[in-house]
């Protein structure tokens, strides 16, 4: 019997269009409209720095722990941005900035991470699953989702994130398995961090690329820069493409770098040297894109001093309205609910006690309760429709806390 070769029809290629000092492969330059281009430079500004202020407020003992997306922000914004509202965002616990993009309020996300269930309320109207702390157990939320989208018979696609240190688990596994067998158009995007908490990509597998994995099941599979949003753009535009016209499911390995710490509770310094996060801060997404757009005219430095001005100011704002949210919900028993038609015996113990600890609140009158509401109606309003508003007696109260040194991070 012979020994043959196995033609396996496929090859992983790498793409990169934009290098870190600004400059373009006017050959593969996807074809963006200018606003688009705009829009997703603010949006990853606004998501490095609203990063920053929840690292502050972390630091502060105001909210719990979360996942900085420092240096990931041209990974998960330029393929989220290939979406269209009807389609589906399945995100892992570090997409804040994609989530954003996709509709969810900010004051809503700090509230999640300052223990309020509230927080994690997907508004109506957009399909965005809430974000899952499990690892890789996103990937099959996906996969299912994709397989109701072909039964049903829908021109919609859905896309799922997942750091690299997903592909060890089998739930990954699983997901591309099935999603290449019932060819559901679900696009997997890997943010490969080069970082599994403290486990280096060298040793979360022997794999040149993570992007081969997608050989195994039949399915397509590409690696890209992952800190140039053009890269990914173009190759999730093509992915999604490629789903909603029935082709199936596609594997994007976005080779980037997280450049803080795995989660508040971590201490990189411990697994990873200073010069190989300076060799990463060199690759910056951010400052290439703005190289590009400022080589186009899009941009200028004094133009980027009032973007700046304006996310600190809508950042202000937002947790403003939050801590005056927080104030509200503590102390409420919300949490014993929606489990238990009739809460057994223990849990109304429980809620008891709990109740029993509380302090006394005086009752306010009810034209307060309507003043209040009607506020905070006007507060929502305002920030779906993306005003920021005028209210100088609120901008003279408010007073921005100290920053915290950012090197404690680390």
């Amino acid at each position: 019997m012979p020994r043959e070769k196995i033609d396996l029809e496929q090859d992983i290629e790498y793409l990169s269009i934009l290098n870190e000092k600004g400059e373009i492969d006017e050959d593969l330059e996807p074809d963006m409209k200018d606003d688009l281009l705009l829009d997703l430079h603010r949006a990853m500004l606004f998501g490095r720095r609203f990063d920053e202020r929840m690292l502050n407020l972390q630091r502060g003992g105001k909210m719990g722990t979360f996942a900085p997306i420092k240096g990931q922000e041209a990974a998960q914004l330029g393929a989220v941005a290939c979406l269209e509202d009807k389609d589906w965002l399945v995100p892992s616990f570090r997409e804040t900035a994609a989530e954003i993009w996709r509709g969810k309020r900010p004051k809503n996300i700090l509230l999640a991470y300052a223990g309020f269930s509230e927080g994690g309320v997907i508004p109506k109207g957009i399909n965005n699953l809430p974000a899952a702390i499990p690892v890789g157990t996103q990937t099959l939320h996906a996969a299912g989702i994709g397989y109701g989208i072909k039964f049903k018979g829908k021109k919609q696609v859905v896309m799922t994130f997942f750091g690299d240190g997903a592909t060890s688990e089998g739930d990954f596994h699983e997901a591309l398995n099935f999603a290449g067998v019932f060819n559901t158009p679900t696009i997997f995007v890997c943010q490969n961090n080069h970082w599994a908490i403290s486990i280096n990509r060298s040793r979360q597998s022997k794999s040149k690329t993570l992007a081969q994995k997608a050989i195994a099941y039949g399915i397509p599979g590409i690696q890209v820069d992952g800190n140039d949003v053009l890269a990914v753009y173009a190759a999730a535009k093509e992915a999604v493409e490629r789903a909603r016209n029935g082709e199936g499911p596609t594997f994007i390995e976005c080779v980037t770098y997280r450049m803080s710490v795995h989660t508040t509770a971590d201490d990189p310094k411990r697994y990873r040297s200073d010069e190989e996060v300076e060799k990463w801060e060199k690759r910056d997404p951010i400052s290439r894109f703005q190289k590009y757009l400022k080589r186009k005219d899009l941009l200028s430095d004094e133009e980027i001093k009032e973007i700046e001005s304006e996310i600190k100011d809508e950042i202000k704002k937002i947790v403003k309205g939050w801590e005056k949210k927080k104030k509200e919900l503590e102390g409420r028993v919300e949490m014993f609910e929606g489990t238990f038609a009739e809460l057994p015996a223990y849990l109304v113990e429980q809620k008891e006690e709990f109740e029993s600890e509380l302090p006394e609140k005086p009752e306010k009158p009810e034209d307060a309760k309507k003043q209040e509401a009607a506020e905070e109606d006007e507060e929502e309003a305002a920030e779906e429709a993306g005003e920021e508003g005028d209210d100088e007696d609120e901008k003279a109260e408010a007073e921005e806390e100290p920053e915290a040194d950012e090197e404690s991070e680390e």
